[in-house]
Formats: structure tokens, C-alpha cells, sequence
């Protein structure tokens, strides 16, 4: 197994060098604990190895940790001593979450990612609205972005073809695919994409078959199922720990846990393009700073009404803009916290400086 199999490049190679002449080695995060690493090396050999405090204290966040995916230089030291990391290569990208809960902190769930596939399915847990989430996620990631309509087997052909037309209207970019893991179908469209240095990862709720679409890749047991709920249509294991995995006919895949909350965490521009449609009629509106919520004149408000425009997108749209300004003024919270703790710092080293220079003076005999 080559570096170039694990996803390596020229832009890596050329980050790494710094790290190379100190004698350190290259390697790719596989999988994360709450104690340490596990990381792949060249040939093929994977390896524990812990975080170092400098790469800890430079990092402005916990998005600028390394995550699975990421490639880092490893110092593995003597045959007794831990492997170190004491350095994280730059993304080419990254796929993140707001973390779950108040906090505005960026959660990353797969690094140096090609392809963000979503596993959904045409029923219960098909929603439109979490769907442009995630796609608005993918664009902001830079990824390519494919949808999954996985066991098609539990579902009439019809739920499954008219799922498929709304998710292409959703999105002019996403490839949209109906499969059922469970009888083998449509999987050979997925393996099309793992090709030799290609990293993919799959997201979606809990027991929509993601696992499963993972043993079929494998061709093994490798993620634990089990059989299908009847009510809910749902497997009643799942995936329970972030894991990058070499498929044995070339490629990569980042298995996710199920994603039980997808809040945005993205940027204003990233917004406006994925509702590029919403934003060509706020063009239009009679005033520049037209709110879009009952403004007389809106020409989407009117575009609602015609029909010509869907109320659930629009709302959809307004939300997303709500969720980006505050997760802003929460950035802008912690950062004005984070100068105030520093400056702070700053006060008290330089008294206990002063002190300590006094204290030598007063040592010397020179006060």
C-alpha cells in the first residue's frame, strides 16, 4: 500500500517537507479515541500514536485538531517511547457541523474528503429541508456531492422515483441515486466512485443502512446489523464511532455515526449559493434592504403566492439565514471572551514579572 493509495499528493508532499527534514514521518488518521489515534503509514501499517502539546496549544479551536482523514507527521522516537504527533498537514477540505447544543464550536466529521455521499430514504426519514442542509454543508465543504435513496426494496417504486425528482430539483449539482444495500442494488454506482487515493464519506440518521452499504463494500461483517425494524424500518444497530477504512478494490471511506442533528455551519456566501433561485428574485424586490417577510412590494412574497416559488424552501431559506447570524454572534461572543481572557494574561505576567524583578532587586541589596 502506497502513500498515493491512502489519498497523498503533491500539496501534501509539499507541506510535509518541513516536517521530513526533521526526520519525521508521514501518516493518515483512521480513527480517534478519547485517548489517542490510530493512524495508516506507507506499506500499510497502522499505528497508535497520541497528540502532541505543541500541536494542542497552537490549535486556535478544536476544528484545528487533527480529525480521521487528516494527514500528520508522526515522531515515533524510540522502540519504548510513544508515536508523537507533532504536526497536522493542511486540508485540501473539510465536512463540519455546528456541534450539537449551544455551543458554536465547528465539529469536524470527515477531513480531506472527495465526496460526501447522504444516505437517506424514500420514507420516514426522507425530509427536504434536512437535505438542503446537507447539500448546503457539501458546497460550503467543496466536496462532490452524492445522495443515496437507500432501501428501495421497503418502499413502492413510485415513492422512490418521485423522492429522486424532488432531491434533482433541490439540487443542480448533486447525483442522485436509488439503491437498496440490503439486495445489492445500485451499489455498483457507489464503487464507481472509489477509485485509488479517492476518499469518501458516508452521513445520514441512524438506520438508514449505511452500515450495511458498508459491509457490501467490504464484502464482510465489518459494522454490526441487525434485522430490520418493521415499525419503524429502521436497523436496529448502528455505526458508533468515526472510521476511515481502505476498501479493498481501491479507495477510501470515512464511516460516520448516524447524524442526529445537522446544524449549519457555513457562511453567507456559501447561503446565497445554494438558494441561488430565492436569491435571483430577492434581486428583484422594489427596496435593497427588503427583509423578505412581508415587505410590501417583495417579489418573493408574491412569488409564494403565484405558487411559482415553494413556501417550505422560502421558509427553509429564512431559518438557515437565522441559524448562520447567530452562530456569527456567537463567534463573535467567544472571540471577544477569548481577547479579554488573553489580555488579561497579558496583566498578570507582566506583574508577577515586575514582582519577581523587584524581589531580585531587593535580593541584591539594590532597593
Amino acid at each position: 500500500m502506497t502513500l498515493d493509495d491512502l489519498g497523498w499528493n503533491e500539496a501534501f508532499a509539499e507541506g510535509f517537507a518541513p516536517f521530513a527534514e526533521r526526520g519525521l514521518i508521514p501518516a493518515r488518521l483512521v480513527r480517534e479515541t478519547k485517548i489517542n489515534f490510530a493512524a495508516l503509514l506507507e506499506g500499510g501499517e497502522e499505528i497508535d500514536c497520541v497528540l502532541g502539546g505543541k500541536v494542542w496549544h497552537e490549535a486556535e479551536n478544536d476544528a484545528d485538531l487533527p480529525s480521521v482523514g487528516d494527514w500528520v507527521a508522526l515522531d515515533r522516537g524510540g522502540n519504548c517511547d510513544e508515536v508523537i504527533i507533532r504536526g497536522r498537514l493542511p486540508r485540501f477540505s473539510r465536512f463540519s457541523r455546528k456541534m450539537p447544543g449551544k455551543s458554536a464550536q465547528e465539529q469536524v466529521l470527515a477531513a480531506n474528503v472527495d465526496i460526501v455521499v447522504v444516505v437517506t430514504d424514500p420514507g420516514g426519514d426522507f425530509n427536504l429541508r434536512r437535505m438542503e442542509r446537507y447539500l448546503t454543508l457539501i458546497e460550503r465543504c467543496g466536496a462532490q456531492p452524492v445522495v443515496l435513496l437507500n432501501k428501495a426494496d421497503l418502499f413502492p417504486e413510485k415513492d422512490c422515483m418521485d423522492a429522486a425528482g424532488e432531491l434533482r430539483n433541490l439540487s443542480r449539482v448533486a447525483e442522485i441515486h436509488v439503491t437498496s444495500a440490503r439486495e445489492g442494488r445500485g451499489l455498483e454506482v457507489l464503487r464507481g466512485y472509489l477509485k485509488p487515493g479517492v476518499t469518501i464519506t458516508l452521513v445520514g440518521s441512524s438506520g438508514v443502512g449505511k452500515s450495511t452499504l458498508v459491509n457490501q463494500l467490504l464484502g464482510g461483517e465489518w459494522q454490526e446489523t441487525s434485522e430490520v425494524n418493521e415499525v419503524t424500518g429502521r436497523g436496529r444497530h448502528t455505526t458508533s464511532h468515526r472510521e476511515l477504512v481502505v476498501l479493498p478494490e481501491g479507495g477510501l471511506l470515512i464511516d460516520n455515526p448516524g447524524v442526529r442533528e445537522i446544524q449549519m455551519w457555513t457562511d453567507e456566501f456559501t447561503l446565497r449559493e445554494s438558494f441561488a433561485d430565492v436569491e435571483d428574485l430577492a434581486a428583484q424586490c422594489r427596496f435593497t434592504d427588503c427583509k423578505h417577510e412581508g415587505d410590501t412590494g417583495c417579489v418573493i412574497q408574491l412569488a409564494v403566492e403565484e405558487g411559482s416559488l415553494d413556501p417550505d424552501r422560502y421558509q427553509s431559506y429564512l431559518r438557515l439565514e437565522e441559524e448562520i447570524e447567530e452562530l456569527n454572534r456567537r463567534r463573535q461572543k467567544r472571540r471577544m471572551a477569548t481577547e479579554r481572557w488573553a489580555k488579561r494574561n497579558r496583566r498578570v505576567k507582566a506583574r508577577n514579572l515586575a514582582d519577581r524583578i523587584e524581589l531580585e532587586k531587593e535580593e541584591r541589596g539594590e532597593v
